[in-house]
């Protein structure tokens, strides 16, 4: 059970970390002609969906979570206090899901499973961000690309 938890928080962390480092020029760029999401809101649409999955699997722990909006634009540290704290909330409804608590729907295949989900979504979204920096002249340094694939140090 420590292993998931850990696991989640280590997801959590790299994404923390990648944030953290990111100036806020390269929060407001995008790869999209049309509007899309920026940065910034990549980072807030992560945050988004983990309310969403706790509305639906452990709807007492989303209570209190901002949600932003399709064509806001938070702040910095909007987002990364609502990364936090969502991330806190995805680390308990994992915890109770292992413990039996009722009133907790994870996926139908298990615990391991909801987790798996949860980290290539985030993952995706990691790989989006560094692509859009990259290409807009804001990468990141070579620590942060690889310090998000150090997970036994972060």
């Amino acid at each position: 059970m420590d292993d998931v938890l850990e696991a989640w928080r280590t997801n959590n962390r790299i994404n923390l970390l990648l944030f953290d480092q990111i100036s806020d020029e390269g929060m407001r760029t995008t790869l999209s002609k049309r509007g899309g999401r920026d940065v910034a809101r990549q980072f807030a649409h992560i945050h988004d969906v983990r309310v969403y999955h706790l509305e639906k699997r452990a709807k007492d722990l989303a209570v209190g979570l901002p949600v932003f909006r399709s064509k806001d634009h938070p702040d910095r540290s909007r987002v990364r206090e609502a990364l936090v704290v969502s991330g806190e909330a995805i680390e308990t409804f994992l915890d109770d899901l292992m413990q039996g608590r009722e009133k907790r729907r994870g996926f139908k295949k298990g615990v391991a499973t909801t987790l798996a989900y949860l980290v290539a979504h985030e993952s995706h979204h990691r790989g989006s961000i560094l692509l859009t920096l990259k290409t807009c002249g804001h990468a990141v340094d070579k620590n942060t690309a690889y310090g998000i694939w150090a997970w036994d140090q972060v």
